[in-house]
């Protein structure tokens, strides 16, 4: 039964991007827009009608011709894999895009989507990389811009009622996974981090109704179950963008278990709630809570991050930590000195890897984790 309820996540991710979700939603009508970073805020786009899905690349590694012969090499991996889906037309349901100058590659291939690939809406925002008072004032301004932008292109308004109502629906999802991540801090947790990710992959490529209902089914099913046989050792992965279930699963085969993880496509999308009340109208609720949510490496100053990892690794009774840093990835790359230096004041150990967007986790990498396993294994007897 479990499987079978994981088997309709893993569908909308093999399916990915024409899934039959997203085609069923543009056939009656509604318009679909893609979002390239974490800062863009969902709610908005639902509350006027459309459908909200994250534009990422293949799963897998592959050849990037197109993609590489737009950008620089040595721009990730990632950014070139999302442009290589979209010059070869993955993409072409789109109605719009929205992107966050959170990196040059994110901001790089934004630029490029747009003149070469002609989603008709396309929005930019602007996102600070501090918290200050004029931050929060920045980034709300850019908020209101996309919402007023959007409201022009689809030619209705975007009311606080519909706002409150997407929050609730986000909100709602936002729970179930941390109710989901909860069960990893058993003993024996009843799902493993590679089938986590299959999850977390389609939360952001299926409608958030659909998505709820078949996430509250599984967790019925999770919370009577037994678990599964205890591992050894409890691994928190950080790091750059993941949506390889593979690369996980290579990990855990070597005699561990992927309880917690700090990633733009798992924990930092969806770990805090849009917070109302406080006479705060739902427009600047939802500024809040993106600027303020679990920090990407952008951010400043950085230890609001790394003391969050750290909190997340303890919560978890975590034995190490992995972290994968896509080649070129700037922000994780000049970020990992200093989380490392944290982490191992903590006592924490870390192994990092250098990696591209989509590898399998095989060969070299497997002996470099089978090595770090070891002496985990060794400082726990």
């Amino acid at each position: 039964m479990k499987q079978d309820l994981i088997g309709r996540f893993r569908e909308v991710n093999q399916t990915f991007p024409r899934t039959r979700e997203i085609i069923d939603f543009k056939n009656n009508g509604g318009m679909v827009f893609g979002w390239f970073c974490t800062y863009v805020p969902e709610e908005i786009i639902h509350a006027a009608g459309g459908l909200p899905i994250r534009i990422v690349g293949h799963s897998t590694e592959t050849e990037l011709e197109d993609g590489t012969a737009y950008f620089y090499v040595n721009n990730c991996s990632f950014s070139r894999s999302c442009l290589q889906l979209g010059l070869r037309h993955e993409y072409d349901f789109l109605d719009g895009i929205v992107g966050g100058s959170t990196c040059d590659g994110a901001r790089r291939l934004f630029d490029l989507w747009r003149i070469y690939i002609q989603t008709p809406f396309h929005c930019i925002m602007t996102v600070p990389r501090k918290y200050t008072d004029r931050a929060h004032d920045l980034y709300n301004s850019q908020v209101k811009h996309f919402k007023d932008l959007l409201e022009e292109f689809v030619d209705l308004p975007i009311t606080d009622e519909a706002l409150l109502k997407s929050i609730a629906l986000f909100n709602e999802s936002r729970e179930l996974l941390r109710s989901l991540y909860d069960l990893r801090r058993l003993d024996s947790p009843p799902i493993s981090g590679a089938e986590i990710m299959e999850i977390l992959n389609a939360s952001f490529r299926m409608p958030k109704e659909l998505f709820n209902q078949h996430l509250q089914e599984l967790l019925h099913e999770l919370q009577q179950s037994d678990g599964g046989r205890p591992k050894p050792l409890r691994i928190m992965l950080v790091g750059s963008v993941l949506t390889n279930p593979q690369f996980v699963k290579s990990i855990e085969d070597l005699g561990a278990i992927v309880v917690c993880d700090e990633l733009c496509t798992s924990t930092r999308y969806w770990s805090d709630l849009v917070v109302l009340g406080n006479g705060l109208p739902p427009l600047q609720a939802l500024s809040r809570r993106y600027l303020n949510n679990f920090p990407c490496a952008r951010m400043y100053p950085s230890t609001e991050r790394f003391d969050r990892i750290v909190a997340l690794a303890k919560a978890f009774g975590v034995h190490g930590v992995i972290s994968e840093t896509i080649r070129y990835c700037v922000p994780y790359a000049h970020d990992l000195p200093l989380l490392a230096d944290h982490l191992k004041q903590e006592g924490l150990p870390m192994l990092t890897l250098d990696v591209e967007h989509g590898t399998p986790g095989s060969g070299q990498i497997q002996t470099r984790v089978q090595a770090f396993f070891e002496m985990l294994e060794a400082r726990t007897l």
